[in-house]
């Protein structure tokens, strides 16, 4: 939806559709178009197998909101099954699925991609700061009647601070340039705080700039994380927005690994974004870390610190575990406004929502251990409680869903999306499936870690201990040939490469697990303990 927008409203010029396949051919191996043009970035429309067979080049395709109404009609040019891990390998510079553009690209997006132009029928409505969203030709208008010639873009998808105030305020100033502040609001990094919080924080900050020096417009843009390529991207769009300057620091949309360390290396995005920009006709402003001096009580630029200088710090960690215990934020980091709309989206560990995710074979005793600690929240009784069991969750809300593992892929999502509902209004919910992929287990941990807390229990208990717990016969049929595609017979649980709480079952009772995890809850602070 976003690209289509995009597309339509000339963000993305000179693109007037989305790729074909010798566009995305060129753009893949080189950052070019067919016809020698620089675009870095596949601009793709992925639809299913069954979708693409059914289609053919000439054909007109109505392009819908998910409200129904036509946004777009696409003529068919290009219809590919695409090598998704080379385009992986070739935008991204890996495979590796913690990555979140690659993730999107191998694990969520469609196996096949139809290129072709697009004709608008009407953009896509928005609902909410409308006053702030503008078309390219809108704000080159805004930029005209202001009289801006010189506008210096800075691209954020976090909230702004003091140091990005400074870093803004001196940019502009170097480049003689007025400032465009362009948030992006589409997808970002799947951490990343909600754009409504987002948006407060720059509205708060924005009166801090002189008179007729800067504007806020937001960009409806699906980020890919993609480093040095996305750096580059962004570039053309804020050019084709009207913007002559961009700014790009270190590690200019870069993710981190399973490690925490960065997938891209720090000055990649700014050399890239050097080299290419008279080609890309708007002009680089380099601009490295901003730091606060203790001493002076003054931000500078690392490089300009004096030998003796006191340096002060906040990390992002400690930002919100300050944000959460209810600490005193200094004002040397940012401004009261700022953490004011901060607060309401991180609020102490006892008033946040959270979900307890049990994981493990059928057999395991998770569902009997969440029902067991179930009762002891409701008896707690300091928040809602659901449970969404495998079993309630498989009649109520997956029942025509099978045991593929696209189906059992589903499920867990749809688990995982009311899960994240109810975490966002501060309720607990407990979810007790056998979720045996980790993929589709980080996927919901990362959504709800987004709206409060994400507590991953591995109900240990060994694949005989299982069996001979088998009740329902399930495992004997599984042995006999009778399923297919079960857990840990002929379908593999992968184990939680991180789980807060492991437990085996063989040997403990239900009430001595229960409470193993109710006291971690305690020590992390969601639930205060009680005489």
């Amino acid at each position: 939806e976003c690209d289509l927008e995009l597309l339509l409203n000339g963000a993305l010029a000179p693109l007037r559709g989305f790729l074909g396949r010798s566009d995305y051919e060129a753009v893949c191996s080189g950052m070019r178009l067919a016809d020698g043009s620089l675009w870095p970035m596949p601009i793709t429309l992925d639809v299913t197998e069954e979708l693409a067979t059914s289609l053919e080049t000439g054909d007109q395709v109505a392009l819908r909101h998910p409200e129904g109404f036509i946004v777009a009609a696409l003529t068919i040019g290009d219809i590919w099954e695409p090598d998704r891990r080379y385009e992986a390998e070739q935008v991204f510079g890996t495979t590796d699925p913690v990555h979140p553009g690659v993730d999107y690209l191998l694990n969520h997006s469609h196996s096949f991609y139809v290129g072709g132009i697009v004709e608008g029928v009407e953009l896509p409505p928005h609902h909410t700061y409308r006053e702030l969203r503008h078309t390219p030709a809108e704000l080159r208008s805004l930029f005209r009647e202001r009289g801006w010639e010189r506008i210096v873009a800075f691209q954020t998808r976090n909230p702004l601070h003091r140091a990005h105030f400074e870093l803004t305020k001196r940019a502009a100033e170097q480049a003689d340039a007025k400032l465009l502040l362009h948030p992006v609001v589409g997808r970002t990094s799947p951490d990343d705080l909600d754009y409504f919080v987002r948006v407060r924080c720059y509205k708060a900050v924005l009166p801090q700039y002189p008179d007729d020096s800067a504007m806020l417009s937001l960009l409806p843009l699906a980020m890919r994380m993609g480093g040095p390529r996305e750096a580059l991207w962004h570039a053309l769009i804020r050019r084709n927005y009207g913007a002559t300057h961009f700014i790009v620091g270190r590690d200019h949309a870069g993710p981190r690994d399973a490690e925490g360390k960065p997938f891209y290396h720090p000055d990649a995005a700014r050399e890239l974004v050097r080299e290419h920009q008279t080609e890309a006709g708007i002009e680089l402003v380099e601009f490295e870390e901003m730091v606060y001096n203790a001493s002076a009580d003054a931000y500078v630029p690392r490089s300009e610190l004096p030998a003796e200088a006191v340096v002060l710090n906040l990390s992002g960690t400690e930002l919100r575990r300050k944000l959460r215990s209810g600490e005193v934020i200094p004002a040397w980091f940012s401004y009261p406004e700022v953490i004011t709309a901060l607060r309401q989206s991180f609020p102490p560990r006892n008033r946040q929502g959270y979900t307890v995710f049990f994981t493990g074979l059928s057999g395991s005793g998770k569902s009997t251990v969440a029902q067991t600690f179930m009762a002891m929240l409701m008896e707690e009784g300091s928040r809602p409680v659901t449970l969404l069991d495998g079993d309630i969750v498989r009649t109520n809300l997956s029942s025509e869903l099978g045991f593929s593992r696209e189906h059992r892929d589903l499920n867990i999502q749809r688990i995982g999306f009311v899960a994240s509902e109810i975490t966002k209004n501060c309720g607990a919910a407990i979810c007790a499936p056998i979720a045996p992929y980790r993929s589709m287990r980080r996927q919901v941990r990362k959504l709800i870690e987004r709206y409060g807390g994400f507590i991953q229990v591995h109900i240990a208990t060994p694949l005989e201990v299982c069996e001979r717990r088998d009740r329902k016969g399930l495992y004997a049929k599984a042995r006999a040939g009778l399923i297919k595609g079960f857990t840990g017979i002929d379908d593999p649980y992968e184990v939680p490469e991180r789980a807060e709480v492991v437990i085996d079952t063989t040997d403990i009772e239900p009430d001595e697990s229960a409470r193993m995890v109710l006291q971690y809850l305690i020590d992390q602070g969601y639930l205060v303990a009680r005489p």
